[in-house]
């Protein structure tokens, strides 16, 4: 079975222009996920997917691949799916461009229940938030899920309600940008209509929820700071200098 990851990237990012490119100790955002994704054991190809010559321009220098995608599209998956059209790969992984921490297990972890389960059709990592201020952030995507760890609700705002419990008496779970499609279920997706709380709530896995579908969330352990404004460049990069695959891929 062939797993292959795509990384979504564009310049024109509303919160931090440019922010692919942005140097993270000397090197670029981009190619610290792209190299970080490579070293998983799971991942047979790893493919970069923008509408930006200059990002591909980037990652071909660095004898990466990458494709070109319209600059047209609402989401990151609907990215991936165009550039899933051009590249083979039974399981297709959206890991995306601004998770400079990502680990070889987290991959590991998001494959392990397609493989081991041929009805799930879809898998997305979460993490616990510890912290009460990303808790807050809509910078954060929030999720409540079944008794079956399958998504019920994805939300910038902070849910479940705090009205009626304590703030450690409910697992509080942010979602990450890494998610797992079977190819043919990806290809499904890109077909169905966006849906209202999709757009409201600015998190693309709502509109499988909304059309019916499960989406798997599989909690993964590890310290993760998504770079969504550039502030969070530095709190990145303190935790890099201790990070032990550092030097592996920078040699």
């Amino acid at each position: 079975m062939k797993i292959t990851a795509v990384l979504p990237a564009r310049m024109a990012s509303s919160r931090f222009p440019n922010k692919p490119l942005m140097p993270i100790l000397g090197l670029e955002m981009i190619e610290h996920v792209r190299r970080r994704t490579e070293m998983s054991k799971a991942v047979n190809e790893v493919v970069i997917a923008t509408c930006d010559q200059v990002i591909k321009d980037r990652v071909e220098s660095f004898g990466g691949k990458a494709v070109m995608t319209a600059d047209t599209h609402r989401g990151c998956i609907d990215r991936v799916a165009e550039a899933a059209n051009y590249l083979t790969g039974d399981i297709i992984l959206v890991i995306q461009g601004d998770e400079p921490l990502i680990l070889p297990k987290m991959i590991d972890d998001l494959v392990r229940p397609m493989l081991e389960d041929p009805a799930i059709y879809c898998t997305n990592l979460v993490t616990k938030i510890v912290d009460e201020d990303e808790f807050q952030s809509p910078n954060a995507p929030k999720v409540v899920i079944d008794k079956n760890w399958d998504l019920l609700y994805a939300s910038r705002e902070p849910i479940p309600s705090r009205k009626k419990t304590s703030d450690d008496s409910f697992l509080k779970l942010k979602q990450l940008g890494i998610i797992a499609f079977r190819k043919e279920f990806l290809d499904v997706f890109a077909k169905l209509e966006p849906t209202p709380l999709e757009l409201i709530e600015s998190v693309d896995m709502n509109r499988a929820v909304e059309h019916g579908y499960k989406v798997r969330m599989v909690l993964t352990e590890g310290q993760m700071i998504g770079v969504d404004v550039p502030g969070d460049v530095a709190r990145v990069e303190e935790v890099l200098k201790k990070d032990s695959f550092l030097k592996e891929y920078l040699k």
